[in-house]
C-alpha cells in the first residue's frame, strides 16, 4: 500500500548510495522518518499497517499482529527506544530502506544529488513509502519500502550533521613539516 508521508523529519539519510546496515546483508538505500503522535502520518501509517495485515493474515491478523508487536516487527516503532539519537525522543518513526535507490527530488521537483547536501538529518521531507506484509524465512512483520524522498523545509540539523568552516582552522602554511 503506498502512502505519501507529509512534512514528517529525516534521520539517517542514506539516499544516494547503498550501504550495509551494521555491516549485515545486502547494501540499501534508506532512512528513518520521524513524526509525533498528533501527527496525521501517524493516523495514515496506523490504518495501512490495519489493511496490509488484514489482507495478508485475514481472520488470524489479530493473533500475528500480537506476535509481530511483541517482537516489535511493525512498521512504526516508539521513538523514546532510540532516545539516545537526537529527534526521537518523544515522537515515533519509520524505518523504510529499499534496494532501489529513491527518487531525491527538491520542492520543484528537480532531482537532488548527494553534493547538494539538501537532504540532511533534521531537515523536513514528504516521503513516498510503501508498507507491506513479510511472511518468510524471517518471520512475520509488516515493513516500510522508500520510494523516493522531496525536501520540504530546513529544519534544525541533527548532531554530526556538517562540515567544518575553514575558519575554525588555524593557518598552518608557516609551520615545519610534522615528522
Amino acid at each position: 500500500m503506498k502512502l505519501m508521508l507529509s512534512n514528517v523529519r529525516l534521520a539517517f539519510p542514506n539516499l544516494f548510495e547503498a550501504k550495509q546496515v551494521q555491516g549485515q546483508g545486502e547494501p540499501k538505500f534508506g532512512c528513518s522518518l520521524l513524526f509525533a503522535k498528533d501527527h496525521p502520518a501517524y493516523k495514515a501509517l496506523l490504518a495501512a499497517v490495519e489493511e496490509v495485515g488484514k489482507a495478508k493474515w485475514a481472520a488470524k491478523w489479530p493473533e500475528v499482529k500480537k506476535a509481530i508487536a511483541v517482537k516489535d516487527r511493525s512498521a512504526i516503532h516508539d521513538g523514546d527506544a532510540k532516545s539516545t539519537y537526537q529527534g526521537f525522543e518523544g515522537n515515533f518513526f519509520v524505518s523504510a530502506s529499499n534496494k532501489v535507490r529513491p527518487t531525491a527530488i527538491d520542492r520543484d521537483k528537480s532531482p537532488l544529488t548527494a553534493q547538494d547536501g539538501k537532504l540532511y538529518a533534521g531537515c523536513y521531507v514528504n516521503a513516498s513509502v510503501e508498507v507491506w506484509a513479510q511472511d518468510n524465512t524471517y518471520g512475520k512483520g509488516v515493513n516500510v519500502s522508500l520510494r523516493g524522498v522531496q525536501f520540504a523545509a530546513d529544519g534544525e540539523a541533527f548532531s554530526a550533521g556538517g562540515a567544518a568552516d575553514a575558519d575554525e582552522f588555524e593557518d598552518a602554511s608557516q609551520e615545519d613539516e610534522l615528522v
